[in-house]
């Protein structure tokens, strides 16, 4: 499975149509809303995790650019201090994608970077706050970017 994170801006005159229902029916991918603004008569902003294969998500972006829903990834990278982590597995049980699971017997914890959607909630459970995600790249992205125009 492939998981990504995307800011989609929809245009105003097709807020009121289902392109995330669609997107998922006809893809056959899954979604999280992480964060929306949308509402009628102004141009929609949301963002959005998708998971499935690679080429489905491909496909599902092409259509999404088809009816001028601007979509851009955002790049999230997961750093963990081995110096502090001492491999308590905690993280391994919040984690939605699998990205960090436990090597037996070794009891040792493996990330596996392209499975990380950059979620941040192995963050919220280290005991001793050795993870830690980063944007590495977000084009124009801020807070104000939920400003409805």
């Amino acid at each position: 499975m492939y998981t990504r994170i995307y800011i989609l801006r929809f245009p105003k005159d097709i807020v009121d149509q289902p392109i995330i229902c669609q997107l998922v029916r006809k893809f056959d991918v899954e979604f999280n809303i992480l964060k929306a603004t949308i509402l009628p008569q102004h141009e929609g902003v949301m963002i959005l995790e998708l998971r499935g294969h690679r080429e489905n998500i491909k496909k599902g972006l092409r259509y999404l650019k088809g009816l001028d829903v601007k979509a851009e990834s955002i790049a999230t990278s997961i750093h963990r201090d081995d110096e502090r982590c001492f491999q308590c597995g905690a993280c391994t049980g919040i984690c939605p994608t699998g990205a960090l699971a436990l090597k037996r017997p070794e009891m040792a914890v493996i990330f596996d970077a392209e499975k990380c959607s950059g979620c941040g909630l192995c963050v919220t459970v280290c005991p001793v706050k050795a993870m830690e995600v980063s944007l590495d790249r977000v084009s124009g992205f801020s807070e104000s970017a939920f400003d409805v125009h």
